[in-house]
């Protein structure tokens, strides 16, 4: 962890830590004795933080839809593992809420310590969009839009939040988190992970609903982190670009044909730091294809040539670096300013603002 960019004291303000250098080495081994719940962890590198967290001793609970390939990725982690028994797989649709909460009841009846240390709201969908095109224009009157993408990665992700901010505060033998936290250790954790994408941070063409969703994703993250402080659950985001599994279609495959694509063992990377290090509240990295990138003072990267003195190859960067200062900073001092107008205006301000709200209520003053 880098504190090169942030005074300490505005790291105990905004309570997260500081911008991540990813040359920072962590340990994967921090993950054993965790239980972590993950959705939609059948297939794409959703499997692939099944197979690496498992082998490095943490219990996971897989939650998906599809049951062949959820059935299939445990067996096949449990024979990796020597018959041992820590990865199970419950069926859950996130769209359904009872579907979630099952799963999470399910997760804690598995729990070697009756408890989830992590929980990663991985979930996700993409596909033809019917905002802007597939519509029949001679039709007298528009067809219902299928807002499945939206379901999935907005609602399923607002459902296994609501459910984790309920689960990870009754971990046993778990503390709040802290940026001056052991991850050796191995303490009990309470930690939400959620899975945005690059499309969470710019647009994306012809993908309204899907960039839409994970915009609100990202939207999601940064309030969050704002108040992590206080159930003592930390937050943290990854945003995969392209990355080179079954949910980029073969469409899209030939739009980015001669420019690369990120690769799962990099996203599991950035979600194993994440899981491992305790350390790490209210951060979010973009996973893209390796490149040469060198550090500026200020936190950002430049991409440079091969070679270039003090540049790393790298697949992680973290988005706006500065936008940790720039907007929590600003929030919590604006929540000051208003704090200190409402005890200026005293009992009397919020007496006459009390019988305001009465009479709109009644349909004065609309």
């Amino acid at each position: 962890m880098a504190d090169t960019y942030t005074p300490q004291s505005m790291v105990t303000t905004i309570r997260q830590s500081p911008p991540i250098d990813v040359r920072t080495p962590y340990e994967a081994s921090w993950v054993n004795g965790k239980v972590v719940l993950i959705t939609g962890g059948a297939s794409g590198f959703g499997a692939g933080f099944v197979r690496h967290w498992a082998k490095h001793g943490a219990t996971v609970i897989v939650g998906d839809i599809n049951v062949e390939k959820g059935d299939a990725l445990c067996r096949a982690v449990g024979k990796e593992l020597a018959g041992k028994n820590r990865v199970h797989f419950v069926q859950c649709d996130v769209t359904d809420w009872q579907s979630q909460v099952n799963l999470f009841k399910e997760a804690i009846k598995l729990s070697p310590h009756g408890g989830l240390d992590a929980v990663v709201a991985n979930a996700g969908i993409a596909g033809d969009d019917v905002m802007q095109r597939g519509q029949n224009l001679d039709a007298p009157e528009p067809r219902p839009p299928n807002f499945k993408i939206m379901d999935v990665n907005c609602t399923g992700v607002m459902y296994t939040t609501h459910l984790a901010y309920f689960w990870l505060p009754k971990n046993p033998g778990s503390s709040a988190c802290s940026i001056d936290s052991d991850p050796s250790t191995r303490t009990r954790d309470r930690h939400l992970l959620l899975l945005g994408s690059i499309a969470s941070l710019a647009p994306i063409a012809i993908q309204p609903q899907y960039g839409a969703s994970k915009h609100a994703v990202l939207g999601l993250f940064r309030s969050l982190r704002c108040s992590s402080s206080i159930q003592g659950v930390r937050v943290n985001l990854l945003c995969p670009y392209f990355i080179d599994t079954p949910i980029v279609t073969t469409g899209a495959r030939l739009i980015l044909a001669g420019a690369a694509m990120g690769k799962v063992e990099d996203v599991v990377d950035a979600g194993t730091r994440f899981v491992a290090d305790s350390r790490v509240l209210g951060r979010a990295l973009v996973i893209g294809p390796k490149m040469h990138v060198r550090q500026k003072d200020n936190g950002e990267w430049d991409l440079v040539t091969p070679g270039t003195a003090d540049s790393i190859e790298t697949a992680c960067f973290e988005p706006y670096a500065d936008d940790w200062e720039d907007v929590d900073a600003f929030d919590r001092n604006l929540v000051k300013m208003l704090n200190l107008v409402q005890i200026s205006r005293g009992w009397v301000g919020w007496a006459q603002d009390i019988v305001k709200a009465v009479f709109y209520g009644f349909g004065f003053g609309r």
